[in-house]
Order: structure tokens, then C-alpha cells, then sequence
């Protein structure tokens, strides 16, 4: 057998470096990635946002919202009327809601085989959202209810076969980010602190405060009051660099658990858009001055594409 002296070097070279790629690639197959149990986590999370957005209530079922005056509202297909539902689903005149004060009525039309829970309905006294449990009047895949916001008092008309609701298909997220996972320090506030809390609206509420989370990102402190309750978990709207770019102009949601020994875990991979991201007929509560960061928080939901542009 001829052999090539030239080609000795060569061939043990390529077997050096076969065999060194062999034992990189058994070194990675022996070290997991230590934050895949959390990545699932937190893709259960989203699909569970997910599902809840596309559910026939949820918000991209949504199709008007309509303020009341005093005295007689009339409802109906007729674009004329003052609380307007889809036409081809509803009578042209369905009824009139009755406004007197926040008190509303609604006395329906025979024709518009109004439902409520189950049962026909012709008069009946609405209680608004402000009670919890608002009475929710139907009308084949539409259905509609009472809502108080300050002194103003609407009608918040859903349709299950929207076509926001048919087009909606997902959201766009920053990669998952380990690092904006952060356990801050919780400082209560005693007593609670009030909170001017603007909305869409242009309305403002003062809002209990319980405390602030205070993080160190980057080598600087900053804090963000909260809302909600610290033993059962925490509410934050907030704003920060990315809004009106990447993210949804007006700010963002996140939520949190209970607060444990003063310390709780912020989440930035699940901060989520307020509902106005979705439709223009949500009434969503602004970031407090406070809470607008001046950092950005390359983590959780983008700006949805198909929202409405306020």
C-alpha cells in the first residue's frame, strides 16, 4: 500500500478536530439550558393570554360602546338610534334604555326576543359593571350591558361572531429574557397612598396605592407604585422607553403574586397590553406619572399591529 507522507499532518488533524467537536457536542448535550423550565413557563403563559383573548367575550368581541343621556335611549340596527347594534342581528328598534341618574331600565321591543340569562326580558333594571356583576342583556351572537365610568354612564355592546374577533390570530412578544425576571423590594405605604390614575377617557381617579416595588436595573434604582392588594398579588401599569415604538404607546399591565418577607418577583416577560390596545371601545387607565420609567423594557407583549391608533 502507497501512502502519502504529505497527507499524515492532515489526516490527524481533521481526527483532532472531529474528535473535539464530538466532546463539545456531548459537553453541550450534558449541560441543559438552565432556564428552560422557566421558558415554558412563561410560553404557558402566553398561550394562556392567548386563549383568553380569542374567547367568544373577550375583547375582540367588542363592537360598540355608547353613552346614555337622561331619559329615553333608543337601541337598535338603526344607525340613528343612540345605542347602535350590528346590523342584520338586531331589529332596527330593539327598545329604549331609560337613564334616570345611574340608574338605568331597558324596555324591549316583542319583536327583539330580548334575553337576559336565559329568560325573555320586556322591563328589567340593569346593574352596571361598578356592581361586579352587571346585567347582561342578548340578543342572538350579540349581547350588551351597563358600564359606569366616573359620571358617565354607556353601553358596552359585544358581537361573539366579530370580525376583530375572527381576524385575531396572536400577539408579538420580545424574546423570553431571564434577566427582566426581578425580585424587588416592596415598601408599603402607611396609610395607603392615593393615586391620581388618568383613562383613555380623560377622566381621572385617585386609586389606593398599598406601596411601591423598588429594582436595581443596571447599576440604577428605580420604583414603580403599585395597586391591588400585597398579599394576594400586586397590580402595575406602566410606560418606559419603548412605548409608542415597540410597545403600545399608552403603557402596559403586569401582575404579580402575593408579597412575601417584603420582597416580590416583577415579571417584566408578562407584561401584557391594556385592553385599548385591542379595540376602541375599552375605557383602559393610563401609567401615573410616577411609573413612567426611564429605561427600556425590551420585555413582554409589542404593539399590537391591528389595534386601533388613539
Amino acid at each position: 500500500m502507497n501512502r502519502n507522507p504529505r497527507l499524515a499532518p492532515t489526516l490527524a488533524l481533521a481526527l483532532t478536530l472531529g474528535a473535539s467537536l464530538a466532546l463539545a457536542a456531548m459537553d453541550t448535550a450534558a449541560k441543559p439550558d438552565p432556564d428552560a423550565a422557566y421558558r415554558q413557563e412563561i410560553e404557558a403563559w402566553r398561550k394562556e393570554r392567548f386563549d383568553n383573548l380569542k374567547k367568544e367575550d373577550g375583547w375582540f368581541s367588542l363592537v360598540g360602546l355608547f353613552w346614555l343621556d337622561e331619559g329615553e335611549n333608543r337601541f337598535g340596527s338603526d344607525p340613528e338610534g343612540k345605542v347602535v347594534l350590528p346590523e342584520g342581528k338586531a331589529p332596527k328598534v330593539a327598545g329604549v334604555l331609560v337613564r334616570k341618574g345611574e340608574q338605568v331600565e331597558v324596555r324591549a321591543e316583542p319583536a327583539a326576543k330580548l334575553t337576559s340569562g336565559g329568560e325573555p326580558v320586556t322591563t328589567l333594571a340593569l346593574a352596571s359593571d361598578a356592581t361586579g356583576k352587571p346585567t347582561v342583556l342578548e340578543m342572538g351572537p350579540v349581547s350588551f350591558f351597563v358600564i359606569k365610568r366616573g359620571d358617565r354612564i354607556g353601553i358596552r355592546v359585544k358581537d361573539r361572531e366579530s370580525a376583530a374577533l375572527t381576524a385575531f390570530h396572536g400577539l408579538d412578544n420580545f424574546p423570553i429574557q431571564p434577566a427582566w425576571r426581578i425580585e424587588t423590594r416592596f415598601e408599603p405605604y402607611d396609610p395607603p397612598k392615593q393615586v391620581p390614575i388618568p383613562n383613555i377617557l380623560g377622566q381621572v381617579a385617585n386609586e389606593a396605592s398599598p406601596g411601591a416595588v423598588v429594582f436595581d436595573w443596571q447599576g440604577k434604582t428605580y420604583r414603580l407604585d403599585t395597586l391591588g392588594d400585597p398579599k394576594e398579588g400586586l397590580s402595575l401599569i406602566f410606560a418606559d422607553q419603548t412605548s409608542g415604538k415597540e410597545t403600545y404607546g399608552a403603557g402596559r399591565f403586569l401582575d404579580t403574586g402575593a408579597v412575601k418577607d417584603g420582597k416580590v418577583v416583577v415579571d417584566f416577560n408578562t407584561a401584557y397590553n391594556p385592553p385599548c390596545a385591542f379595540t376602541a371601545f375599552a375605557t383602559c387607565p393610563l401609567p401615573p406619572a410616577q411609573n413612567k420609567l426611564p429605561i427600556a423594557v425590551e420585555a413582554g407583549e409589542k404593539k399590537f399591529a391591528g389595534g386601533p391608533h388613539h
